[in-house]
Formats: structure tokens, sequence, C-alpha cells
């Protein structure tokens, strides 16, 4: 008989799949790049308030995760603590449907304050469930298949994204307007629930190791001091993920620059979305196996690489077609930034560390993320686009030599954390990073 531990592990493997594609379909119907700003744009002409959605989303995933990684390292299940933060990155969305709804009855002005409101309420949402999932992930998913599987939930996310997308399209000119946002919402919703559902089929087992009694007593900061001075590797890969922001920098202004310099029509840009789409299907699982089977570093140094290759043509191509491979490249280095470096982030410190390293791996880098996109407009206004490609390229070729020279597997290190002698395992010492 089937042991009850494949059972679980497959059982939880479908599960979450299903909770990514749904999460991801309900982020085509609401996205923070095509939908949520043309709902700001119909009530306000502002490019700062338009331009700041996405970086409320992606800051606000970021930086909470060190303040609650104490909190999630004591926490003997995880899967409760999840369910309901998640929550609140859901609900809001909600808020979003009815304040559309209601625009011409509240006003554009009180709207736009609302939907700001709801925004940083969706940010926060996603950035204090996001450290107790990932380590929830870390439980229910062996370390020699998170690659894959990480690969497999974003390619199953970004599929089903653009569906939605395109089912929003067809929504928002069907219907009349607000209504036709408000109804975008309201499937973003109703695809929520069915992800949350499919999340709370998930079969965790308690951790006695991760129990109160287990954790040392001193505070998060003299943790946070502690990694930061004796994990060597740890301080490299944190660099790596600030210069990464900035190595990609150049990707916002690819079909921008395409069109005002290149003359691509708006047929050519559409099939450019859709080609980075489908790089992003395909890119997701294909680096989480090779991530897995090979080396998650390895993979990351790929993905830089692609980064450096992407801005060099942008920079030099001679005719518009280039882009696509420009699209492709972009693609990959983006994938391999989120997908593989989450599971790269996974494998560093112990049980009761992890959540502390997550956090670091993501509070630290939050202020790249919105530094990158304004120094690379700033230099595309200074000195045009091609300036800011050759400073995401050379940025990027930094990156490959950080990985290099100052980063190493840590599954590699952690593996070496036993030794056989006289035919026992004896424990090396704990600072494993060193």
């Amino acid at each position: 008989m089937e042991s009850k531990e494949k059972r679980n592990h497959r059982h939880n493997y479908i599960a979450n799949l299903i909770d990514g594609g749904f999460f991801g379909f309900a982020m085509g119907f609401a996205s923070f790049t095509t939908v949520i700003p043309l709902f700001v744009s119909s009530m306000t002409s502002s490019a700062v308030l338009i331009g700041l959605i996405p970086a409320i989303h992606s800051v606000g995933w970021q930086f909470p995760q060190l303040l609650t990684a104490r909190r999630v390292a004591r926490l003997i299940r995880l899967k409760p603590a999840v369910l309901f933060l998640t929550i609140q990155e859901r609900l809001p969305f909600l808020g979003l449907a009815i304040v559309a709804w209601f625009l011409p009855d509240l006003g554009k002005n009180t709207v736009l304050v609302l939907t700001f409101l709801f925004l940083i309420w969706q940010g926060l949402g996603s950035g204090f469930t996001a450290n107790a999932w990932q380590n929830l992930i870390v439980r229910i998913i062996p370390g020699d298949e998170r690659g894959t599987f990480l690969g497999l939930q974003s390619a199953a996310a970004n599929l089903l994204a653009s569906l939605g997308a395109f089912l929003a399209g067809l929504m928002l000119d069907q219907f009349p307007y607000p209504m036709d946002f408000s109804i975008c919402f309201l499937a973003a919703v109703g695809c929520y629930v069915l992800s949350w559902f499919a999340l709370s089929q998930v079969r965790e087992l308690a951790d006695p190791g991760n129990a109160r009694e287990s954790l040392p007593e001193d505070g998060l900061w003299n943790q946070v001091s502690s990694i930061l001075k004796r994990d060597r590797r740890f301080r490299g890969y944190l660099v790596t993920r600030m210069l990464s922001q900035f190595a990609m920098m150049s990707f916002a202004f690819y079909t921008v620059y395409a069109v005002r310099f290149h003359h691509m029509n708006e047929v050519q840009a559409g099939i450019l979305t859709s080609v980075l789409l489908l790089t992003q299907v395909i890119a997701n699982p294909v680096l989480g196996r090779l991530s897995d089977r090979i080396s998650k570093k390895m993979v990351l140094e790929i993905g830089a690489f692609a980064a450096l290759l992407s801005s060099l043509i942008a920079w030099i191509a001679p005719q518009v077609g280039w882009f696509y491979l420009v699209i492709i490249l972009s693609g990959i280095a983006n994938t391999a930034y989120w997908t593989i470096g989450m599971a790269y982030t996974l494998e560093f410190g112990s049980d009761q560390e992890r959540p502390t390293y997550i956090g670091l791996a993501n509070t630290l880098i939050a202020p790249s993320t919105i530094l990158a996109p304004i120094v690379g407009g700033w230099l595309a206004d200074l000195s045009g686009y091609p300036a800011t490609f050759i400073s995401s390229a050379a940025i990027a070729l930094i990156t490959v030599l950080v990985f290099q020279f100052f980063v190493t597997e840590p599954a590699q290190v952690q593996a070496s954390i036993y030794t056989i002698e006289a035919g026992n395992i004896q424990a090396l010492p704990e600072n494993r990073h060193e």
C-alpha cells in the first residue's frame, strides 16, 4: 500500500498548484499592470499615482516579511496563520468592487482615496502572509522538489493570469463604466475564494521542533545581526538580490522604446506581451527542474546573464524584430529572479532561523525595488533609453560576478553538516554557512 507520507505529498502538491493557478487567474482579472492602472487613470491623470500601483504591491509584499519572522518561527502549525493572513490580501478586492460600483455616488476623489487604501491593505496583507506561506512550503514540499514545484505553480499562475487578462479585456469592452471594473474585481474575488479553498486543503503535520521553548531568547535584531555577521554566503546573496533590481530596471522601458524609436505598432506590442507571458509559462517549470536537478545558483546566474544580454540587445537592436528576443531573455531573467530566487532563499538556515533569513532576503531589498525604476526613468529622461539599457547591462554583469565569486549553493554546504566516522553519523558545528 502507498505510504501516508506519499499520499499527503501528492495531495499537497495538487492542492498548492490549484491554489496558485486560481490565484494567478484572479491576478489576471485585477492586474496591477493593466486593469487597476486603467481604473485609476479613469479618475486621475497623475502618472505618479498610476506608477505607484505596482510599487505598492511589490513593496507591500517585501517589507513586512522580516517583521513577522519571530512570530512565524514560534508557530507549531503554520497553516492556520497562512489561511487567516491571506484573507487580508484577497478581501481588499471586494472593497475595490464595491467602490467601483458606487463610484457615481461617491465621486472620483473619494473612490481614488479608497482605492489606494485598499491597495495598501492588499500589499501589506500579502507581505504579512508571505513569510508564513514560504515556511509552509518548506514544511510540505521536499527540498529537492521545491524549484520544480514553484516553477509549475508559477507557470499555472501565469497561464491562467493571461486568460484572466483576456477575459477582463472583454468585460471592460462589453460592460458600461464603472460597472465593468466592478465586475472584473468581483471575478477576481471569486477566483481568490477558490484559491483559498484549495489552500485550506493542505495537509500539514505539526512540527514540535518549532515549539516556543526551542527558540533562543535573543531578540529579532540580535538574530539579524548574528546572521549578517557570520553568514558570508548569505551576505553575498543579499547583494545579488539588490543588484538584480537594477539589472532588470530596463525591462519596464522596452515596449515604450520599441514604439517610439522602432515604430512598433499596437499589434506587435500585443504580440510582445503574449511572448513574454508564454516565455514565463515555459521558463518557470524548466528552470525550476534545472534548479532541483543541477543547481539553483547556476540557474540564478543564467537569469543574471539573460538580463545582461536582454539589455545589450535592446541597446544595439537594428530593427523591431530583435525585441522579441529581448523580451524572451527578460522573461527568463524575471523567472529566475522571482521563482528560483524564492526556492534558493528557502534553503538558508535552520528551521528556527529560516523565517529570519526569508525576511532579510525580502525586506532588505524593498528600497531597491522602489529606487530601481526611479533611477531607470531618470537615466532615460537625462540621456535617453540607451543609457538605461547600458547601465542595466553593467549592473547585470556585476551581479553575475558576485554570484560566481561570493555565493555558493546552501544545499551543498548543508550536505556537509554530517560526516560518517567509524560507521556513525556525527554532527559538525552549527555554523554551517561559514
